[in-house]
């Protein structure tokens, strides 16, 4: 974990980890709900179905490693085409510390880790601003 240059910290978790105090504003990304989690007991601050993969793009990558290059190039350019989300994000977390949630046992080849790297660099964007 680290803190980025507007000194937020941006973490992964699996929503099945549990919440923690430390976890700060806690968003879930993915465009489906998890199997297994009852809404009641996921402690979200939010779900942003917006900032998750297209369902096209979603069923195309298929988990498979190959692609990935191909895949960050993609939700990357939906993101850039969705920015209305990622700027309710950072809105709505306030300066605090944020965790992005998820329910993929993926943890390298997940798009969490791409919307990351896209959040790092908006906040480093409008720090410079």
């Amino acid at each position: 974990m680290r803190k980025n240059s507007g000194g937020i910290m941006i973490k992964l978790k699996r929503i099945y980890a549990g919440a923690e105090p430390s976890d700060g504003y806690r968003v879930l990304v993915d465009r489906l709900w998890p199997r297994g989690v009852r809404k009641s007991d996921a402690k979200l601050d939010g779900w942003l179905r917006g900032l998750a993969p297209s369902t096209g793009l979603r069923k195309w990558v298929e988990h498979d490693p190959k692609k990935w290059p191909e895949f960050q190039m993609r939700y990357r350019a939906e993101l850039n085409s969705n920015t209305h989300f990622l700027q309710k994000l950072i809105a709505d977390a306030a300066d605090r510390d944020i965790t992005l949630v998820y329910a993929s046992r993926e943890q390298r080849y997940n798009n969490v880790t791409v919307l990351r790297e896209v959040i790092d660099e908006l906040l480093a964007h409008e720090n410079r601003a």
